[in-house]
């Protein structure tokens, strides 16, 4: 069981390493996600050919891969909080050096694990900053899909075997069916004229 989390936390981590551009990551991010790599797994479990997200749809429109990419964010917030959660309990030097914004930081993760402290707290530093960066990027360029992927966890939680819900469902269908023919329309001739003003290459002589 043991091995499997770890597993996927590290396939997590490679896939947010690689699939966002690499000029757009600092070193320090960098450096700690690869200290994090071997803590974690050895790298011959690492890359099995099973990632954790797909990239199909990396491949898709600009609203589909900021969509998808906000979901990888959110997923990322939580599973590296669950990371935090499983960590034994951090010493009282570790908890001080924390207290003094020394986890906002890689390099202070260095200076924990050079002094001879708690390994523990010097993954939880890491943990700590990696969280940190997800964070930032979230909240800065990825607020309207959060609030989007919130509206489509609230739709899973509807409580489709409530009768007011059922008979409420019904009274709004007409007009949401009307808003989704409407968009499904738009779409297809949005997508047709693309088509039509492509420029068509010139056969070679």
């Amino acid at each position: 069981m043991v091995a499997m989390a770890r597993a996927l936390v590290c396939l997590c981590l490679c896939v947010f390493l690689y699939e966002v551009r690499g000029s757009y990551i600092p070193q320090d991010m960098n450096r700690t996600i690869q200290t994090l790599l071997q803590h974690y797994i050895s790298p011959r479990d690492r890359f099995n050919g099973r990632p954790v997200f797909s990239r199909e749809l990396l491949s898709g429109r600009l609203e589909t891969k900021m969509l998808f990419l906000g979901g990888v964010l959110d997923t990322y917030e939580k599973l590296i909080g669950q990371m935090l959660e499983q960590l034994p309990t951090p010493s009282p030097q570790t908890e001080m050096a924390q207290s003094r914004g020394q986890a906002a930081s890689p390099a202070s993760g260095a200076r924990l694990s050079s002094a001879g402290t708690d390994p523990s707290g010097d993954v939880r530093t890491k943990l700590t900053y990696i969280l940190g960066r997800v964070r930032k990027l979230k909240t800065s360029g990825f607020q309207e899909q959060e609030r989007l992927l919130q509206r489509l966890q609230d739709l899973q939680e509807i409580k489709r075997d409530n009768l007011i819900v059922q008979s409420k469902a019904l009274w709004e269908l007409p007009w949401l069916y009307e808003e989704a023919s409407s968009l499904s329309e738009s779409f297809r001739n949005q997508r047709r004229r693309r088509r039509h003003t492509r420029p068509k290459t010139r056969p070679r002589v």
